[in-house]
This record gives C-alpha cells, sequence and structure tokens, in this order.
C-alpha cells in the first residue's frame, strides 16, 4: 500500500506534462491522428487528447519520468473532463481520454523495472470553469457551471481513471475550493457505487502573495474545507516558485492530519511565459522544505523536466519523510 511507502520514504511525484510535450513541437496533424482527421474544431494544444492520437509520446515521457526517479505517474488527463473538453467539441471522449491515459501510465510502469513499487496518480484538474466567481462583472450572481454539474463530470472522469488502472486519484491546481468539494463529492459516489475506493490527493494553488486562493481562501480555510473527505496527502502544487510556496506548505505541515505533498513551478514564468531556474536552483529553494521535514510527496510542476525530477529524487533520497503528527479531523 502506498501509506507503507509514505511511512518509510518520501516518494516523488513527476514533472510537467506539457512543458515536455511543448519540446516535441507538435502541428495540428499529430492531435488530429487517423482518428479526428475530419473533426470541426482545431484541435492543436488539447494535449490530453495525445493519448488517443499520439500514445507513444505520452508513454515516452511517463517511462522519462521514470527514469528519474518518479514513484508516482500523473496521467495526461489535466483537462479531461466533459467541461474543459467542450471546448474543443470533444465532450463525449472524456471517460475514453481518461481510461486510456491511465492505461498508459500503468503501461510505462509495467515496462519499467524497478525494486520500488511505482504508482498511477489520475490526475484531475480544476476545469477552465469556477463555481464560486462569476465570469461577468457585471454579473456577480452569474455562474458558468455549477456544482452538479461539476460534480458528474469529475465522476466521469474518475470512472474512467479507475476503469484504466489508477492507484490514487489526484484532485489538483485547485483555485476554487468549490470545484474540489464537487470532485470529491462526484468521487465519493462514485466509490459507494462501485464499493471500491482509492486514496485520494488534494493539492490547492496559492495564486499570489495574499497566500490565498483564487476564490479567497487561505491555506487554513482550504484545508477545514476539504478535511471532511478520506484524504491521503494535502498539498500546493503550481503558481508560485518553491521559495514563495515553502510557507504555505509549513502551514500545512504544521496542521494537517494527512500526508503532505509539494510540486512547485520552476520558478516564475518569465515575459514569455518560459521558465528559467535551472534544477540546481531549484532543489537549492526545495532543500528547507525537507529540512523542516514537511514533505511526504515531492516533484515538480510547470517548467519540470525529467532532470528536475532526478535532482529532486537525489535530495530527497537524503532526508526522511514527515511523520504525522495528527490522527484525527480537524
Amino acid at each position: 500500500m502506498i501509506q507503507d511507502d509514505l511511512a518509510k520514504r518520501i516518494l516523488i511525484l513527476d514533472g510537467a506534462m506539457g512543458t515536455m510535450i511543448q519540446q516535441h513541437q507538435l502541428a495540428e496533424i499529430d492531435f488530429r491522428g487517423d482518428l479526428f482527421t475530419d473533426h470541426h474544431v482545431d484541435l492543436k494544444g488539447n494535449n490530453d487528447l495525445l493519448s488517443l492520437t499520439r500514445p507513444d509520446i505520452i508513454k515516452d515521457i511517463h517511462l522519462a519520468y521514470l527514469g528519474a526517479g518518479a514513484d508516482i505517474l500523473e496521467t495526461n488527463t489535466f483537462s479531461s473532463t466533459s467541461i474543459a473538453q467542450a471546448d474543443y467539441d470533444m465532450s463525449d471522449y472524456a471517460y475514453e481520454l481518461n481510461k486510456v491515459s491511465a492505461q498508459l501510465a500503468r503501461q510505462a510502469i509495467e515496462e519499467f523495472a524497478s525494486d520500488q513499487p511505482k504508482y498511477v496518480a489520475g490526475a484531475l484538474g480544476p476545469t477552465n470553469r469556477t463555481a464560486s466567481i462569476s465570469p461577468d462583472v457585471t454579473r456577480p450572481g452569474y455562474r458558468a457551471v455549477h456544482f452538479d454539474e461539476l460534480a458528474q463530470a469529475y465522476k466521469e472522469q474518475a470512472s474512467g481513471l479507475m476503469d484504466g488502472g489508477a492507484d490514487l486519484l489526484l484532485i489538483e491546481t485547485i483555485f476554487d475550493t468549490l470545484n474540489a468539494k464537487a470532485a470529491i463529492f462526484g468521487l465519493l459516489e462514485l466509490f459507494d457505487e462501485r464499493s471500491q475506493q482509492l486514496p485520494i490527493m488534494i493539492s490547492g494553488t496559492i495564486t499570489d502573495a495574499s497566500g490565498r486562493t483564487l476564490s479567497g481562501q487561505t491555506v487554513e480555510a482550504f484545508l477545514i474545507s476539504v478535511s471532511h473527505a478520506p484524504i491521503l496527502s494535502v498539498g500546493l502544487n503550481c503558481a508560485l516558485g518553491a521559495c514563495k510556496l515553502k510557507n504555505y506548505v509549513r502551514v500545512l505541515a504544521n496542521t494537517a492530519p494527512h500526508f503532505i505533498s509539494a510540486f512547485p513551478n520552476a520558478g516564475l514564468p518569465n515575459e514569455f511565459g518560459e521558465y528559467d531556474q535551472s534544477p540546481e536552483e531549484m532543489v537549492a529553494e526545495l532543500r528547507p522544505f525537507l529540512q523542516e521535514n514537511m514533505i511526504n510527496i515531492i516533484g515538480g510542476c510547470c517548467g519540470t523536466t525529467p532532470e528536475y525530477i532526478k535532482q529532486i529524487a537525489d535530495l530527497a533520497s537524503e532526508y526522511q519523510p514527515r511523520v504525522r503528527a495528527f490522527m484525527g479531523k480537524i
């Protein structure tokens, strides 16, 4: 069980899928493949679709992260809800995208020879809509999506991930906790229907120096809002680099009865949206996380590649995992 592994050592989460895909400089034809030659909407940029049209690329990325020392592979499903895929008029493919993406990660693990267990984390992204904030400043009460719609979309996504062989479900890059609560609701409903439960990882996003999510919650409020769920781990990812994320991760480490995760960006993006921080610089900023015994799961988000994950894995091997201080609910 992953709980046993987490008690023994710090586990390594992989790095950015999107960053690796961008290095291939793919064209529209790569996203269409042979399956969607006549699709009426441009598909370039729909990275999740590559699990169907260029599975070789996705599996190779998984294998590269395994070779760098990753223990947990995130599926290529950040935008694989029916809600997010509606931008490409591909909502009907949501279940298939998730199932196939989980299968690809599972295949990579089976092909990779390792003495240590490796895990597939089904990635559930935040969607491109928020249940707490109106997208129209002239109509503050308007919502582009509602709780029940989100819960159903996440339930469908999780169904595909589970059928594809995911070991864990990772609700990540949470900028609106109400979206995350809808995801939790959908997952728990699915678990009840299937009489099967997978560990749930939760990872929020602090959007700026205010220390709050986009929907306005502090780290403490975010933790309380999701702690009713049977959570394996809680943590933070994206938005900020490691240096600016540290204090917020410390709040979780000092408060949460769960395992703690962190997978920050490789610093902050420059004016071109690129990440200039080197692996060595990122590792130097991550070392205090481990020196202060705050971490059980660590990895990289935007801008990170296998080179970063290799150095993060080497760093983590020098330290013991955080011991959970609280076993009850908040």
